[in-house]
């Protein structure tokens, strides 16, 4: 038997095998991806040296952990399989889902009341092994499950286990989503600086060596933003004058109906 099952071998699956590979937890032989596209099969297969089939059937008949990691408009029929491979036998797997927005009723509903499952919201930085991922366990699913899938995601950065489902919805917009919001940033500001007349190159590298110390500093200062920001921001200086055309903009209220919108729509999903 496979100690961990994959049904799907997307970038966040083949993420999280490379890490627990990387980090020692489990070895190539102890997992099995299933994807239905031959090309990704081989690209895992070849990168990762691990077990794998087009067969979703196959990985729950081989392992008793199974993290499914398809997009959620296809989650119902990956299911349907794995409902299928159950069929007849004592329900012994842990699921844990990292498809966005899906209830773990939802899950339970095409596995059975009793299926033990982990609804995880993982991020796209576990590429790089910087992830930020929370998750909540069902009522079926034990403490021993809880604290597997947080091993497995804390082998591609941090995790944290959350008591009320109600918030992955909130985290979903928030990090899972966050990344992009990030990027768009970084964008608009190489973007600018493009149009002041430094290289396009040089502008995007300073904007990126910007943020990675930017984050540093709130990581270790000990100050909260507001303090951070009066740091940076002498009276009359070039600083304040930026900050007071974000406030003109509504900055901050953009960025929250942003994120309200991607938790409005996290929900969506999760409703079908």
């Amino acid at each position: 038997m496979k100690k961990l099952g994959f049904l799907g071998g997307g970038n966040m699956a083949l993420a999280l095998a490379r890490g627990l590979i990387a980090n020692r937890i489990f070895k190539p032989a102890d997992l099995i991806v299933s994807d239905v596209a031959a090309q990704r099969r081989n690209l895992v297969a070849r990168s990762l040296k691990v077990a794998v089939t087009a067969d979703n059937r196959e990985v729950i008949a081989n392992t008793r952990a199974v993290l499914i990691a398809v997009k959620p408009q296809v989650i119902d029929g990956v299911l349907g399989d794995a409902a299928a491979a159950l069929k007849g036998r004592k329900n012994q797997h842990l699921f844990i889902s990292i498809a966005a927005g899906i209830p773990i009723a939802r899950i339970s509903a095409k596995l059975g009341p009793g299926a033990r499952v982990i609804r995880v919201m993982p991020n796209a930085p576990a590429m790089v092994g910087e992830g930020m991922a929370a998750l909540v366990k069902s009522r079926g699913a034990t403490k021993a499950d809880e604290n597997f899938a947080l091993r497995i995601f804390r082998a591609v950065g941090d995790a944290v286990a959350l008591k009320d489902e109600r918030l992955l919805d909130a985290v979903t917009a928030l990090s899972g989503s966050g990344p992009a919001y990030v990027y768009l940033f970084a964008r608009a500001m190489a973007d600018a600086g493009a149009s002041l007349g430094i290289p396009s190159a040089l502008a995007s590298e300073m904007v990126m060596k910007t943020i990675r110390g930017a984050e540093k500093v709130m990581r270790t200062s000990g100050s909260d933003t507001s303090e951070l920001i009066r740091m940076v921001s002498s009276p009359g200086g070039t600083t304040v004058a930026a900050l007071r055309r974000f406030a003109e903009a509504g900055f901050s209220d953009i960025v929250a109906r942003a994120i309200h919108a991607a938790a409005d729509r996290s929900r969506e999903l999760g409703r079908g």
